[in-house]
Formats: C-alpha cells, sequence, structure tokens
C-alpha cells in the first residue's frame, strides 16, 4: 500500500498525474492557462477512473472485457414469453386425468352422503350437547 492507495490505484494515480503534467507543458505556451487546466484535467481523468472506479466489484478493465464479450462478441437478443403451466394442462386434459379418483370400498355404497349436510349435522349435535350458550361463559373463580 502506498499512500493508503492499493497498488493498482497508485499506478493509475501516476498515470494521471503524468498525463496532467504532459498536457501542460505541451498546451501551456500555446493556450491560456484556463484552457490549458481544462484539458490537463480531461486528460487525466479517464485514469483516474481506471484506477479507482468500480462497478459490481469488478474494476473497469474487468467491466471492459465484461461489456466487450456480452455486447459485440457473444450478443444476445432475449425474448421473454409467459406460460401458464395451469391452463397448458387444461388445455392438454392431463389435469382432469392426473387426478386420484377414490375407489369405493367393497361392500358400502358408494354414496357419501355431501358435505353440508355432514356439518349440518355436526352444528345439531354440538347444539344438543351444550345448549344455547355455546361459548360457555364462566364468572371468575367458578367452574
Amino acid at each position: 500500500m502506498f499512500f493508503g492507495l492499493s497498488l493498482r490505484q497508485f499506478m493509475f494515480a501516476l498515470l494521471a498525474v503524468g498525463s496532467a503534467v504532459g498536457a501542460y507543458f505541451i498546451f501551456n505556451p500555446t493556450l491560456g492557462l484556463e484552457t490549458t487546466s481544462w484539458i490537463c484535467i480531461m486528460c487525466a481523468a479517464p485514469f483516474a477512473a481506471l484506477g479507482f472506479i468500480r462497478y459490481n466489484g469488478m474494476s473497469a478493465d474487468q467491466f471492459a472485457r465484461t461489456w466487450v464479450r456480452s455486447e459485440i462478441l457473444f450478443p444476445k437478443v432475449l425474448v421473454y414469453q409467459s406460460s401458464n403451466l395451469y391452463m397448458d394442462m387444461i388445455e392438454q386434459g392431463r389435469l382432469e386425468d392426473s387426478k386420484p379418483r377414490r375407489k369405493p370400498r367393497p361392500g358400502k355404497p358408494d354414496k357419501q352422503p355431501d358435505k353440508a349436510k355432514q356439518i349440518k349435522k355436526r352444528r345439531e349435535k354440538d347444539f344438543e350437547r351444550r345448549g344455547r350458550n355455546i361459548y360457555k361463559f364462566h364468572k371468575r373463580g367458578t367452574r
């Protein structure tokens, strides 16, 4: 670590400073000081970005390689197509065929009472057993 920077950051910082100083000595005699300072900033910015910027955990050169591979070398057109498996199964008739069917017990009739009738009978039995007060409120201390 040099000056609290990693080796990569330190090398790119040196390149940024070197490019800015080189641009200053090249453009200062012909252009004014203000224009030369902007040119120095523009020369140093790419090197500073390469050394310090990280995107999705990748350094700038790793990101550039990944971008070139995905956009230029191996481009893909991704088409979104939704699918509804339930509707596909209904259309093919598999859903109705795949339901397990109950086999009737030998010696017993296949008829079963309706579910609503069973619930009604159960409620009537509860009412007879408990009486009108189905919540069974009790006073404290008595049971």
